[in-house]
């Protein structure tokens, strides 16, 4: 489907990639990883023609369409709904040529090109876009200049996932949505037809949409099969193996070195030293290059405080008076407490966030806070609030002056600021390093409540496991607001819903919420099969078309059998050569075993090229058969 080919791109001298190949199956769902400043937004523009590679290609089959979210987001007088049906621009045209062609066989034409390309269902489908990512459909109907940025970047996702391209790129598609618009979306996705390349630091969402994972790492790309568990698991492996093999080749090279050195001069074993010194010239050294630094985040260990921290009693809270966004919120947060808020955007979970911080106050009711509460709040708006112009250290120390350049320093160290990250401007740190900043600047008066909404944005995956361990090691109460699943499974013992205008506590874990929202969507994503078949023909047709596939399938698992066969073989090769005498004891062996292995991994290679043909072509039919 898509083959990058040695491509090499430089930015000021500084190579993002450097001869990076790979080839990408057709039909599949890839993630694209790795860490914040690797490359991988510059390798989108480069396969979208953005920007031209200083060499190597990318190329693909003869009218592909390709898809990405606009960086312009809608925001004119045009509804929802027409932005998004305007991203079809062949069924505009089609329309509006039928409402004047007078000529009847052109006329037929044209309506039997609006059937093949499904045009008259075009409102329905474009409706449940964007109904899945949040917009009932009295908002679908509002002009796109009545909505702020973030709700608008949801249309232009919305707008290219109804345009259906046959390479689909998505950029961070969750930044802007909450839990239940990124469950709607893995949903979405699983079921998409064309293929799917996603960039995401969001693990739950690349372990539940990715079959293969694309790691771009020191300017080189790599795909793995399966998702990005088996990638971590795979490369952590791999690179195990790779550090032993390149550990007993060391070895073994000191080992010929000494005898050389020894016996380089000395006429009878003359022979012998030079033909050691031309292997040791032949031996190719292996360049395993280091694991890039994952910088810490250490949260201040807070003052103590006796429970309750917060009592809410029948509060109310909201921006307009006579308007409260949330009624009747009865709630105690203790020290201990570990807490989410779930719900859609719009419902009322920042301006909660906001009442518990103290950045609103409660229109009607009560709200007790203990003498030593200490809040802590961090907000993802106010990444945007940021100067620019002024230093990360100058940053903490407008806030709070009489703190020692020494204090301040300590702080943004335990953030994973250097030195020399302290003394940067603002304007040129990373979306990550700037949420990193805003975290110390949340934490730096060691608060014993800790309100975090979406911490996670920006942060790459190594980042949100840091955060996740610091929040575990953190002695405070936290409430939660994020649509990072993981992050919530491994922190939050409470889950609240905001909804209807109140706060209720949601009894189930996450999967529970999961089915609560999904079968909501099931009437309307569901096609009722029973209108044109009995379920006894359902199932007779489906045991026709497995016995019609089934060659095909055969092969296909015959390949894999083989693959898993050849890396059963490697893998015995490996603990063979984890011997680290094996090459002094007997240099033969070790020299065969590592032949044999070459050559199994060859094999591999080969093999998972059959594989992944076979496959396709299974998975083609059977979408084919599916259509049929």
């Amino acid at each position: 489907m898509l083959t990058i080919d040695a491509l090499t791109y430089r930015i000021a001298g500084r190579e993002i990639l450097s001869g990076a190949s790979a080839r990408l199956p057709a039909g599949r769902r890839i993630g694209l990883v790795g860490r914040n400043g690797a490359g991988k937004t510059t390798l989108f523009k480069l396969v979208l023609g953005q920007l031209h590679a200083d060499g190597g290609e990318i190329s693909m089959p003869t009218g592909c369409r390709i898809g990405a979210v606009a960086q312009e987001v809608p925001a004119g007088p045009t509804s929802l709904l027409d932005t998004v049906l305007a991203a079809d621009p062949e069924r505009l045209a089609l329309l509006a040529e039928a409402e004047h062609e007078i000529d009847p066989h052109r006329l037929g034409d044209i309506h039997t090109r609006l059937d093949a390309i499904d045009a008259y269902s075009a409102p329905a489908r474009a409706a449940a876009i964007l109904d899945g990512l949040g917009f009932p459909a009295e908002d679908q109907l509002r002009p796109c200049a009545e909505f702020s940025g973030g709700w608008r970047m949801r249309v232009a996702l919305a707008a290219i996932l109804f345009s259906a391209p046959d390479l689909l790129l998505l950029d961070e598609p969750t930044n802007y949505l909450d839990l239940e618009g990124v469950l709607w979306l893995e949903d979405y996705l699983k079921r998409y037809r064309g293929s799917v390349i996603i960039i995401s630091h969001d693990r739950d969402l690349l372990n539940s949409v990715c079959e293969f994972i694309l790691h771009l790492e020191h300017a080189r790309l790599t795909l793995y099969s399966g998702n990005y568990d088996t990638f971590s698991e795979t490369r952590a492996l791999r690179r195990a193996n790779d550090l032993a093999f390149a550990k007993r080749q060391e070895a073994a090279r000191q080992h010929m070195q000494a005898f050389v050195d020894r016996f380089r001069y000395k006429a009878s074993k003359a022979r012998q030293a030079q033909s050691r010194l031309k292997m040791l010239e032949k031996m190719e050294r292996i360049d395993i290059p280091l694991d890039e630094h994952v910088a810490p985040i250490r949260i201040p260990k807070p003052d103590h405080a006796s429970p309750p921290l917060l009592t809410l009693e029948r509060a109310s809270v909201g921006y307009t008076p006579g308007r409260p966004v949330l009624s009747n919120i009865s709630l105690r947060f203790d020290p201990d407490d570990r807490i989410a808020l779930l719900g859609k955007n719009g419902n009322g979970k920042s301006t909660l966030a906001k009442l518990l911080a103290g950045k609103l106050g409660a229109m009607a009711g009560e709200v007790v806070r203990a003498r030593k509460l200490i809040p802590g709040y961090f907000a993802q708006h106010q990444l945007e609030e940021l100067d620019g112009a002024i230093t990360p250290i100058q940053t903490l120390g407008r806030f709070r002056p009489k703190l020692s350049e020494q204090q301040l320093r300590t702080q943004l160290g335990g953030f994973g600021f250097s030195a020399d990250k302290a003394t940067t401007k603002v304007a040129s740190l990373s979306g990550g390093e700037r949420a990193r900043l805003m975290l110390a600047l949340a934490t730096l008066d060691k608060p014993n409540l800790l309100i975090l909404d979406e911490p996670t944005n920006h942060l790459d995956i190594d980042a949100r496991e840091n955060l996740l361990t610091a929040l575990n090691d953190f002695e405070g109460a936290v409430v939660l607001v994020s649509h990072d699943r993981r992050l919530i499974e491994a922190t939050a013992e409470r889950l609240l819903l905001v909804a209807g205008g109140g706060v209720t506590p949601f009894d189930g874990d996450l999967e529970d919420y999961r089915r609560f929202l999904l079968a909501r969507e099931e009437p309307k994503a569901a096609v009722v099969k029973e209108e044109k078949l009995s379920k006894e023909e359902a199932r007779r047709a489906a045991a026709e078309r497995r016995k019609q596939l089934r060659p095909l399938k055969d092969k296909a698992d015959l390949e894999e059998r083989q693959v898993e066969a050849l890396n059963a073989e490697i893998r015995k090769y490996d603990a063979a050569l984890a011997d680290p005498l094996l090459f002094t004891r007997d240099p033969a062996k070790g020299n065969a075993v590592s032949k044999k292995r070459a050559e199994a991994v060859k094999k591999l290679a080969a093999a998972e090229e059959r594989w992944m043909r076979a496959a396709e072509a299974y998975e083609c039919a059977m979408a084919e058969a599916e259509i049929a």
